[in-house]
């Protein structure tokens, strides 16, 4: 007698097979890491100056603060914590740089953690430490 056809695997594709990783040139791989580098070293710069003004602006605030009614003082804390946002988007994007730069290292970089698969050269040109493919990502934002 004839097994019935297991319909939870009918009509799937096989898996795909991993994509062999070209090797880059060391010329390539140079020049992608001071890109990048050069990338991280003006992120800090911008967010040593982020620092530097966050605390002037502190400073300022606890001399200027006489007088300060309710709403003042509300929208001091609103900008206070804005500027500190901004500070920690930096930072996170400097860990995204210093992530590529350790990719870079490993021989990763350039394909997608996700599924294996090359990462197009124009999304690395628009966005240099990133880990997932246009599909990949998209995928996971609709999560």
């Amino acid at each position: 007698m004839a097994k019935p056809a297991d319909t939870r695997t009918a009509g799937r594709k096989p898996a795909a097979k991993p994509v062999a990783k070209a090797t880059r040139s060391t010329a390539e791989t140079e020049k992608i890491r001071a890109a990048l580098a050069a990338r991280r070293d003006e992120l800090r710069a911008e967010y040593d100056q982020t620092l530097s003004e966050i605390t002037e602006l502190q400073r300022d605030r606890l001399t200027d603060s006489a007088g300060d009614d309710q709403a003042d003082t509300g929208t001091k804390t609103l900008e206070r914590e804005q500027e500190i946002s901004l500070a920690n988007s930096i930072l996170e994007r400097i860990t995204q740089v210093e992530r590529a730069l350790e990719r870079l290292d490993e021989g990763g970089y350039g394909w997608c953690e996700r599924c294996g698969n090359p990462i197009p050269v124009e999304r690395l040109a628009a966005f240099p430490s990133a880990t997932q493919c246009v599909t990949c990502k998209q995928l996971g934002e609709r999560r």
